[in-house]
């Protein structure tokens, strides 16, 4: 009887100390990770809904060596828009979400999509192939690492079209019209006889209300929650084309730091969340466009003949970007427009002959 106690009790002492040393082995990792944009956003919310639990998911059921303790910096907190390669090429964050939209001085190649307009609007498909090429290209991935970081997971945007206070029944309408048409989107107003002006979705919907601009280039997962509907009630559906618009990435030095079963979370978590991006961008899009047709947004389709006169009236918006980016851009254009049609997609002009 006093042995059998003994023993049981000596079970569950060695019990003890095997959980014991079991959570001393655990080593834990604090992982600052943020955005320009709060998690609402269609940017950052897979951040916070998909990466962040998925790399704990992955981690546990990976033995439960490693576990993150998570430092949250969305909605600006830590950096603004104009400062997402800086924060975390500098390790402001370990992780964060990175619009090379934004960088065309500092990281000319991620913007390929918004020089090739009319190419696809497919936004799932586009988050397919900016993940394998970050992955896989040579340019893309030197430009990367020249910035110190390390691509986890591709942003986009769903398709581009006008949204105007005025209705586009043809090409004549757009004359000595302002729309405003941001960065490297101003090229695909050109020659049309429309003015593209700065700006952004936090001011379409004053601009447009006060006569500054009559209307925007954007998309509706944009476009409905700042409600620019209200002010600009005429969509013109142009489908100019879905974006690459950056990357979730993590700080390069940062990353090559962490233990290889962590590196290998946060690559399995970052393709989770690409898929996982591409669909809720899927969902946005459609619940806005639901939203903005009920509060009488007016929504036409730019006829095919006149549609075609924009695309054929654009000038060659793709020599200055390849001027400047050399063979690097050649290569990037080239890989970009074959995984394209490969996929079965024919884009509405050739820009990749530039580069053949």
């Amino acid at each position: 009887m006093n042995f059998k106690k003994l023993a049981l009790t000596g079970a569950i002492a060695l019990g003890t100390t095997l959980t014991s040393l079991a959570a001393y082995a655990q080593q834990t990792i604090t992982v600052n990770i943020g955005s320009s944009h709060p998690v609402t956003n269609i940017w950052a919310y897979a951040m916070k809904e998909v990466f962040q639990p998925e790399v704990d998911r992955l981690l546990k059921e990976g033995g439960n060596k490693f576990q993150i303790r998570w430092r949250e910096n969305y909605g600006g907190t830590l950096y603004k828009f104009n400062e997402t390669r800086a924060a975390v090429k500098d390790g402001i964050v370990d992780v964060g979400m990175v619009g090379t939209v934004w960088e065309n001085s500092a990281m000319p190649l991620q913007n390929v999509t918004y020089f090739t307009p009319f190419a696809t609007t497919n936004h799932e498909m586009l988050i397919e192939i900016f993940d394998k090429l970050n992955a896989n290209h040579p340019a893309l991935k030197a430009s990367w690492t020249a910035q110190n970081m390390v691509p986890l997971s591709s942003l986009i945007t769903d398709s581009y079209d006008v949204y105007a206070n005025f209705p586009i029944t043809n090409m004549a309408a757009l004359q000595n019209k302002k729309i405003h048409a941001p960065g490297t989107s101003a090229n695909w107003m050109r020659d049309t006889g429309a003015t593209p002006v700065e700006g952004a979705l936090t001011t379409y919907y004053t601009n447009i209300q006060t006569g500054v601009t009559q209307g925007a280039l954007s998309f509706a997962s944009g476009i409905g929650p700042a409600r620019v509907y209200e002010v600009a009630k005429h969509l013109t559906r142009v489908d100019i084309g879905a974006m690459y618009f950056g990357s979730v990435a993590a700080n390069k030095s940062f990353y090559d730091k962490l233990p290889k079963d962590v590196q290998d979370a946060f690559i399995k978590a970052g393709q989770a969340t690409s898929a996982a991006h591409g669909k809720h961008v899927t969902r946005s899009a459609a619940t806005a466009m639901d939203t903005m047709k009920a509060a009488g947004l007016q929504i036409t389709d730019l006829p095919a003949a006149e549609r075609n006169k924009w695309i054929n009236g654009l000038p060659d918006i793709i020599s200055p970007w390849l001027q400047t980016t050399g063979d690097a851009g050649k290569s990037v254009l080239r890989a970009y427009f074959d995984e394209l049609r490969a996929r079965g997609v024919k884009p509405l002009r050739d820009w990749d002959k530039a580069a053949r």
